[in-house]
């Protein structure tokens, strides 16, 4: 139940051609506490609660625990989140032995595209598709429970 994860901000859509899977997703937050945070997700037709611990120094290893749920508590449950309900697309992208999770984000953070890449270890190599902009891996403002209390459109250039 270890999350190992690197973050890029993606540099263009070229990826979208390369896309096996395209998946709207709707989540908000009941807990952000930067120790933890708890998360409803309807991804698709499916929908979950998780449960993330706060991640190491260098921001790629955290714990992560989810469990789905039904479709309709997940529904209410999202009418009982904090202010700020993140609606994107993710875009399943294969690059070599790995798969990029791409979102793009809808509504007040419209503009943002993050891609990440689930590791076994934190040394791991991983092949780096031509669309993947800089890593963002551990920047705070970039995670989905900060979007949602600060989202893109109002970030300072």
């Amino acid at each position: 139940m270890i999350e190992i994860e690197r973050k890029f901000l993606v540099k263009s859509d070229a990826f979208k051609d390369k896309a096996y899977k395209k998946i709207a997703i709707l989540q908000g937050f009941l807990n952000t506490h930067p120790n933890r945070t708890v998360r409803v997700r309807i991804k698709g037709e499916k929908a979950y609660l998780t449960v993330k611990g706060k991640t190491n120094k260098e921001g790629l290893t955290r714990f992560e625990w989810e469990k789905e749920i039904k479709k309709t508590d997940a529904h209410s449950l999202i009418d009982l989140c904090e202010p700020g309900i993140i609606d994107k697309t993710r875009y399943l992208v294969k690059s070599g032995k790995h798969t990029f999770e791409v979102d793009e984000f809808f509504g007040d953070n419209q503009g943002l595209m993050v891609a990440e890449v689930e590791l076994k270890s934190e040394t791991e190599d991983f092949e780096k598709p031509d669309w993947l902009g800089r890593e963002v891996t551990g920047d705070v403002k970039y995670y989905n429970s900060q979007l949602s209390k600060k989202p893109f459109k109002k970030w300072e250039d």
